[in-house]
């Protein structure tokens, strides 16, 4: 895997780093990787990655990973463009064919560099302000086995469609998976990279986060966040992939979940 030059922006003394010496594969000094899927949001690119620049520059040590999932239209161009506007901690993956959110979340924490990812949707929905806000709760927690810090958006800025198709999959994955996660489909979250790269890989394994790393016997927490409507660009999003697609994926997890192997401490003698 090709290692970014590292972008680090002067910290303020006393600034708590996320970086851990022992944290396979991790860039040093890196604190924090973002990675944004992103396939036809050409307008939203240079917007996103200056609001990820202002929350971020000065507190922690970051890179930014755009991964366009087989765009169409300028994605790429915008990415560039953006990287010569003075971010240069921007870099951009591209797929040749599109191959869906949850594969082009996969690709970049693979390419990422930092133990910790951030993920936010492309669409500018989220609020790249939030990110140091789940960062915090990393950083504050007492458990030493918190892993995912999931964002819950307590006011949508949706169609009454896709809040509609979203409480419903919510309801069902959280009777059925018991994750204790208001709203798994969240687009900003915070995760450790490690535990991340040993989960299985499926589509749409992203609306399952938090029951994937409960399987791994790590913590979960919610943190509310910001929502914002859609101002630029077409939603990929309706019905048929959201909800019901949603519910097919959901007797899967629940098979990984009763399969799952017991995490058994191991040590080695020499």
């Amino acid at each position: 895997m090709r290692r970014p030059s590292v972008y680090t922006s002067v910290l303020p003394s006393g600034v708590l780093t996320l970086t851990s010496a022992q944290a396979a594969g991790a860039t040093p000094g890196l604190d924090v990787s973002v990675v944004i899927p992103v396939c036809n949001e050409q307008d939203n690119v240079e917007p996103l990655a200056r609001e990820i620049h202002a929350a971020l520059s000065g507190r922690y040590a970051f890179e930014t990973i755009f991964v366009d999932d087989g765009s169409t239209d300028r994605t790429a161009q915008a990415v560039h463009d953006a990287r010569k506007a003075g971010m240069p901690e921007i870099r951009l993956i591209r797929h040749s064919i599109r191959s869906g959110q949850s594969a082009a979340v996969a690709t970049g924490v693979r390419e990422a560099g930092a133990r910790w990812i951030a993920t936010l949707d492309g669409d500018g929905q989220n609020d790249p302000a939030d990110i140091p806000k789940l960062l915090d709760a990393v950083k504050q927690s007492k458990s030493d086995r918190l892993r995912l810090v999931m964002g819950n958006r307590t006011t949508r800025r949706d169609t009454w469609l896709r809040r509609l198709s979203s409480r419903v999959a919510n309801g069902v994955r959280g009777g059925l998976l018991n994750d204790g996660t208001p709203d798994t489909g969240c687009g900003i979250k915070v995760f450790d990279r490690a535990v991340f790269m040993d989960m299985p890989r499926f589509n749409h394994m992203h609306r399952f986060m938090p029951a994937l790393f409960q399987r791994e016997g790590c913590e979960v927490v919610s943190v509310p966040v910001n929502h914002r409507e859609r101002t630029r660009g077409k939603s990929k999003y309706g019905l048929h992939n959201r909800l019901w697609v949603g519910i097919v994926d959901l007797f899967g997890v629940m098979w990984l979940i009763r399969r799952a192997s017991p995490r058994v401490p191991v040590s080695e003698e020499t």
